[in-house]
């Protein structure tokens, strides 16, 4: 066959990414802290753009207010939301891939935080949305040594959720890793520990509840409520100083900034729900167009003619993407609000599976837009303030190509599978993958075995091992009832003696 050269002229659509629309897709994910670091650094580096007073900032800033009345969103506001917004897939960009600025290094070099460490084994760690917002509330109380607070009583209050549903999720934030984190006191760290370690024996949970002695160097005393010898009491003592009574200083630190909402929600007097943007956070900035046109009199030279052609175009296409990306914020929390009536009236027992594709199709936005918006927001509500992320559930696609299914679903039917396993016929994570797809769902046995490492669930091999194991020792060995441990009121004094 011969090889032959020849012109063709082809005609193609593309996205072209202008460095400003670039900038646009950047400043929609920006938190409200970074966004006003990013404005100040245009103030001085742009001539033209001015911080505009209050009554002319007034004028720039989007003040509507959105009202969510039951499930149905006002018609006439939700027009006008829609029109002043952004809605095309070309506006505000596609996907990550076309971002300049992506940096692969900077994941590599990020330090991970206690917080972000709990957050990844909670995503994948409940069946439903409402647990799992529980548990990101908790989450946000843990301080950096890995405890909360003692009393937990107003955080079930807040929720809408009973005493009960908060200590369940608990149960299950204190089997993360690390080991004794979500702790409420120094006694509560150390036995979560020991049970890890299986060493949470009667003698040792006798010792545990008795620190003060420990740090009053009562052994005699300790010797005698935990029935061991001096030997035993010794061992004992030395194990409890291997332990590590602030399981979280082994993650980086979080940056500490205030948690500023860019929304509130507050009650409406109809029974529904006010969605307003939080004005203090909104930047405001003019173009002074009397200095450019009394410039543009006087420069005489064609560089600087550019320039200040450059920086008038640059200041007006700020003021409107400042104005573009506060409209769509709110655009997309009025439509969280109203996707989430329930959880806003009543409490976490009714919070929906919700993803970016709901929302997004429901506003007419492409989901990347809505991804972004929701990152670095929070929302004021009067339930607490919440990052708009929280409201959101992952899904898996069907292997039929219906409906996604949503990860909490997903992990439910895995924890389903394994808990109706027969001890004779162990289920490998390859057929739960297969059980899964013949329900429809396609996933990756990677995948499994994330969620089920998440959950806390052993692998097959592991399982199988301890069923063996488990009925040689049936009749040998019993479970042994622990009482409640009871808050040391000393425990900063008593971590210090302990463990020194």
């Amino acid at each position: 066959m011969a090889l032959t050269q020849r012109l063709e002229f082809r005609q193609s659509q593309s996205l072209v990414m202008s460095p400003q629309l670039m900038q646009a897709i950047k400043l929609l994910q920006l938190s409200n802290l970074d966004l006003m670091a990013f404005v100040e650094e245009e103030l001085e580096r742009n001539p033209l753009l001015e911080r505009a007073s209050d009554a002319a900032a007034g004028d720039e800033a989007p003040t509507e207010v959105h009202q969510v009345s039951g499930e149905q969103l006002a018609d006439g506001q939700a027009r006008n939301a829609q029109d002043a917004a952004p809605t095309t897939y070309t506006e505000w960009g596609g996907g990550a891939s076309g971002d300049e600025d992506y940096n692969p290094e900077a994941f590599v070099a990020a330090e991970t935080t206690l917080s972000d460490h709990l957050a990844e084994q909670l995503s994948v760690a409940f069946p439903g949305p409402a647990q799992r917002m529980i548990g990101q509330y908790l989450i946000d109380l843990v301080d950096e040594a890995g405890y909360l607070p003692p009393d937990l009583g107003q955080a079930a209050e807040r929720l809408g959720a009973s005493q009960q549903e908060v200590e369940d999720v608990l149960a299950v934030l204190q089997k993360f890793d690390p080991p004794g984190v979500c702790a409420r006191n120094l006694s509560e760290c150390l036995a979560i520990q020991l049970r890890e370690l299986d060493r949470y024996d009667p003698a040792m949970q006798a010792l545990v509840e008795h620190l003060d002695l420990l740090a009053k160097r009562d052994i005699a005393s300790l010797r005698k409520l935990c029935g061991v010898d001096d030997e035993d009491i010794a061992d004992m003592i030395g194990e409890i100083r291997r332990l590590n009574p602030k399981p979280g200083t082994k993650f980086g630190s979080a940056r500490l900034q205030t948690m500023v909402p860019d929304v509130y929600v507050r009650p409406g007097p109809d029974g529904g729900w006010h969605v307003e943007l939080n004005s203090d956070t909104l930047p405001r900035v003019l173009v002074n167009q009397t200095y450019y046109s009394e410039l543009s009199k006087k420069i005489g030279k064609d560089g600087d003619k550019s320039y200040f052609t450059d920086a008038l175009q640059n200041a007006t296409w700020l003021v409107r993407a400042l104005d573009q990306r506060a409209r769509t914020i709110l655009k997309v929390a009025t439509e969280i609000v109203r996707q989430q009536d329930g959880f806003f009236t009543h409490g976490v027992a009714h919070l929906r599976p919700l993803n970016l594709k709901a929302v997004a199709d429901a506003i007419q936005m492409h989901e990347s837009t809505v991804s972004r918006v929701t990152a670095n927001k929070y929302m004021a509500t009067n339930r607490g303030t919440f990052e708009l992320k929280y409201f959101f559930t992952a899904s898996i696609a069907s292997a039929d190509g219906g409906e996604a299914h949503s990860a909490e679903a997903v992990r439910h039917h895995i924890k389903q599978l394994i808990d109706a396993e027969e001890p004779s016929a162990i289920l490998s994570d390859d057929t739960i993958v297969e059980r899964l797809r013949a329900l429809g769902i396609d996933i990756a046995r990677r995948t499994v075995a994330k969620y089920r490492e998440a959950m806390r669930i052993p692998s097959s091999v592991q399982r199988r091992r301890d069923n063996e194991w488990s009925t040689i020792n049936s009749r040998a060995s019993g479970e042994t009832g622990l009482r409640e441990e009871t808050p040391s009121p000393q425990f900063g004094i008593l971590q210090r003696l302990v463990f020194t």
